[in-house]
């Protein structure tokens, strides 16, 4: 091999491609689970999921997760060729999410440095036990391996021709796009996953694996491959990886005499389908009749074009240019999360210059005339707006990935615990900054264990109460007011409140002199937040509400996020998650309050109302309110609330902002509106104490610091 091929390089591509394989496949199982059996397309995506893992994996020499990948292949090839009648479903399943585990498993190890050493020996003994009862083989039966579907170590692909009556003759053409890297791995995962229906194999660049040059030749010529099969040009194509990276493959029977000329003559006399040009043709036909051959590539359709041959008989001639176009199909390029984290923080720098540049006092001379600087600031501004929106956007990413791991987990514990259980996914396109949902995974999980374990009855409970045997979880998402909802909701026993206020009394909670029926629900539902506060009696593997719930509270607040409880005795409950769409850049409203500066997010911002001394109002418990069109609304005196020395107390000389927090409204007074700018949020230093109301902090244009208002924070007092 050569000494400076990348090895490094090989290994991120192999865990990227099959990360995003087992993915898919866990998604197709947990989508297909309740059914009666996998349909058949699914049986194919798995068949195909499996085969590409293996023969990557046989190139990287991962022994065990290519052994294992192709035993459950094994299983895949029967169902889909055999197509059995009675197959226990559940089992495959398990079987299935098994191996993916184990693939898995084997994958976070090579992303951490360290070797792919675990053992799949059990996993492939029960296996084959599940491929045996299925066939219903003798022990002696055991032991072989379906026809068609033999690994074997790769070494060299070329078989002897023996053609038969059924045999087909193919020149593949593979052109892959501009700027891929190692293109000749992705031309032996080609040669590969079509080597084991090839009755002969040829390919060109030969040594691409070893020969430096050979991704350069690729790139160059494209890669060329000569199949001899007895299988139909749908079942070739089927089985040749077509990720990506692939710009086009051209797939071309030819005669055996054609075949056996070689790559000299790779491409002559092909049959000329609908996508070439009428020079194409009129250049072939002369390189013909002069007895040259050319090799043909993939060619680009021109305007006014004709299209002069049809695969289908008696089809007329048309124009190109009448032919739908295809489709463009979107490209991808994988990026490392680091390189996106600074470009955010870049930006985010660049919109702190940008306030700066626009605030300068130097800008506020009177009398200068800055009519050809306000055009080229606002372009500018333009620009930065637009530049944020792409990088958000490239940020934001679908809750799908998220919630099916909860699907998953549904399943597994259900099955550990013997629960039937429906599990519903709503909302799960949600799109979410890629932090929050690193931020919310573990939270989610736990709160979803426990809807499991202690939300949802056992089925001879829930019959013995009336309720359906099968219970029923439902997560779903949705943005409301700049803040993504995410909920847990059960139909199982609900939340004990008597239980809880015992257990709060017992550990000196609950404040003496308070009666029990004075604690609201909400209340009593907060206790089972706090570290080590549990109302179950025996400790289990997925244990209990209240167990490890301080840290879910405690990771959604990180992320200015909250927990809300609601619980019906008897009907279930709902663990809801509000948390920001995005950490990095917002709009809000600057204000100030004496002399400390104070932004809020513009999305909670109802309207602004300059207000007089007649318009206040104090209730009986000490609350002051306002009344604006005939409706009280409760005021927070924002220097008065953090208890700032020169805030302005007459109530004629500030200004009152309506704040609208989920359906709550609350007037915030405060000395003076300063303006309104997009903020770089900041967290607040870990040697400030938390403080309640209060979500980051930001950088204003003058270089002053500003601190974020969390509106959830001030609507109780």
């Amino acid at each position: 091999m050569a000494a400076d091929f990348n090895a490094d390089g090989m290994l991120d591509m192999y865990l990227f491609e099959n990360s995003q394989l087992l993915e898919k496949l866990q998604d197709i199982v947990l989508e297909q689970k309740d059914a009666e059996g996998f349909d058949e397309n699914a049986i194919n995506e798995i068949f195909r999921a499996m085969h590409t893992i293996k023969g990557s994996s046989g190139i990287m020499m991962f022994d065990e997760v290519t052994a294992v990948s192709h035993k459950l292949e094994d299983v895949f090839y029967y169902l889909r060729e055999s197509k059995p009648a009675h197959v226990p479903h559940i089992q495959l399943v398990e079987h299935v999410l098994e191996v993916a585990d184990f693939i898995q498993g084997e994958m976070d190890k090579l992303s951490d440095g360290e070797a792919a050493d675990g053992d799949a020996t059990e996993i492939i003994k029960s296996l084959d036990e599940f491929l045996a009862s299925i066939k219903g083989e003798s022990e002696k039966e055991k032991e072989k391996i379906i026809e068609g579907n033999v690994y074997e170590e790769p070494t060299q692909f070329y078989i002897a021709p023996m053609a038969a009556s059924n045999s087909h003759f193919f020149q593949i053409y593979i052109v892959y796009k501009e700027g891929t890297q190692m293109a000749n791995v992705y031309a032996y995962k080609a040669v590969h996953s079509i080597r084991e229906i090839a009755e002969d194999i040829l390919y060109f660049p030969e040594d691409i694996i070893t020969d430096e040059n050979a991704s350069n030749e690729i790139m160059e010529h494209g890669f060329k491959i000569l199949l001899q099969t007895n299988k139909t040009e749908e079942e070739v194509r089927a089985l040749i990886d077509d990720s990506y990276e692939v710009k086009c493959i051209e797939i071309f029977e030819v005669s055996e005499t054609q075949y056996q000329l070689g790559f000299d003559v790779f491409g002559a006399d092909v049959t000329i389908d609908l996508d070439m040009s009428v020079e194409e043709i009129e250049e072939r036909e002369r390189l013909k009749e002069e007895g040259v051959q050319k090799p043909s590539g993939p060619a680009e359709i021109k305007p006014g074009d004709f299209v002069i041959q049809s695969n289908e008989p008696g089809r007329g001639k048309i124009l190109a240019k009448d032919k739908p176009k295809k489709a463009e199909k979107t490209s991808f390029i994988s990026v490392d999360v680091a390189k996106m984290d600074m470009l955010m923080d870049l930006i985010g720098e660049l919109v702190i210059s940008e306030s700066v540049v626009l605030q300068n006092p130097d800008l506020k001379v009177p009398g200068l005339k800055l009519d050809n600087f306000n055009k080229a600031a606002g372009q500018m501004c333009k620009i930065s707006t637009d530049l944020q929106n792409v990088i958000m956007s490239m940020r934001m990413l679908p809750l799908t990935s998220t919630f099916q791991k909860m699907n998953r987990i549904v399943f597994d514990v259900s099955r550990k615990l013997g629960k039937e259980i429906e599990f519903e996914m709503i909302g799960d396109d949600t799109e979410v900054d890629k932090s929050i949902i690193e931020h919310i995974s573990d939270p989610l999980m736990h709160l979803v264990r426990n809807s499991v374990d202690h939300g949802i009855e056992s089925p001879e409970a829930r019959e013995a109460a009336g309720k359906d045997r099968k219970g029923k979880i439902t997560l779903f998402a949705k943005t409301e007011a700049g803040k993504v909802w995410i909920g847990v909701q059960d139909n199982g026993a609900g939340l004990d409140r008597k239980k809880i206020i015992e257990k709060a009394r017992k550990q000196e909670l609950l404040d003496p002199a308070r009666k029990d029926s004075s604690y609201s629900d909400k209340e009593v539902y907060q206790f089972i937040t706090l570290p080590g506060f549990s109302t179950n009696e025996t400790v289990t593997e997925y244990s209990g509400r209240g167990v490890g719930m301080d840290v879910v509270v405690q990771n959604i607040q990180e992320i200015g996020g909250s927990l809300e409880i609601e619980s019906t005795p008897g009907e279930g409950s709902l663990m809801l998650l509000k948390i920001p769409l995005t950490l990095a850049i917002i709009d809000g409203i600057v204000m100030r309050a004496g002399g400390a500066y104070f932004v809020i997010q513009t999305n909670v911002v109802k309207e602004f109302v300059s207000v007089s001394e007649d318009m206040m109002v104090e209730q009986p418990n000490g609350e002051e309110c306002v009344m604006i069109r005939g409706e009280a609304y409760p005021v927070r005196r924002l220097g008065e609330w953090y208890h700032i020395a020169d805030y302005k107390s007459d109530i004629n000389k500030g200004m009152m902002i309506i704040l609208n927090i989920e359906d709550k409204m609350v007037c915030l007074f405060v000395d003076e509106l300063v303006g309104k700018q997009e903020i770089v949020v900041k967290p607040i230093p870990s040697y400030v104490r938390k403080v309640r109301g209060l979500s980051g902090c930001t950088q204003l244009g003058d270089g002053g610091i500003a601190l974020i208002l969390d509106p959830a924070g001030l609507v109780e007092q």
